[in-house]
């Protein structure tokens, strides 16, 4: 397993793990696959673009194939430059139970805490049923602060999602 920081030659990869994302768990996004397929590769370039707030990793596995994603931003603005978020967590489920989410989740921190001077908390969204998503997350200090209801609509069904932080401050 190699967790690396994604960078413009892995958009077409990325692009793909995406999509399958959003088809094998629509509930599970903001976005659709009808949304994110029609979109040019410039786009994926530019969302894994990296920065010092902002970057995409991703897990290749031992033939070097792309096996799980997840996003981090910062907060760009004065007052809220100590929140950082994570979104667009996805694990291929042949890969699920291996620790994949769990090592990606890990570098994510340790990088983010690295990388962004006065970072404080980072924040995630989960859907309010995907009990073993919020299991990972409750297993890395991530702490449920709130539930906003109704926050998906897909197939006329809604989602509510449970807001979650991690408090950095109380691991140093």
């Amino acid at each position: 397993m190699n967790i690396r920081l994604l960078n413009d030659s892995d958009a077409q990869v990325y692009r793909e793990v995406r999509l399958r994302a959003l088809k094998n768990d629509p509930d599970a996004f903001g976005s659709t696959y009808e949304q994110e397929e029609t979109k040019p590769l410039g786009h994926i370039i530019e969302r894994i673009h990296h920065t010092k707030d902002q970057f995409t990793l991703g897990c290749f596995d031992d033939s070097n194939t792309l096996v799980g994603i997840v996003n981090f931003s910062r907060e760009n603005r004065l007052k809220t430059a100590h929140k950082g978020n994570i979104y667009g967590m996805y694990v291929e489920p042949q890969f699920r139970g291996r620790g994949v989410g769990k090592a990606l989740l890990l570098a994510l921190i340790e990088r983010a805490t690295k990388e962004c001077e006065g970072l404080e908390q980072i924040h995630l969204t989960v859907v309010s049923n995907n009990k073993s998503a919020k299991r990972l997350y409750v297993s890395l200090g991530f702490e449920v602060y709130g539930i906003e209801p109704h926050a998906l609509k897909f197939d006329e069904q809604y989602f509510d999602e449970d807001l979650m932080i991690l408090r950095l401050r109380l691991l140093n």
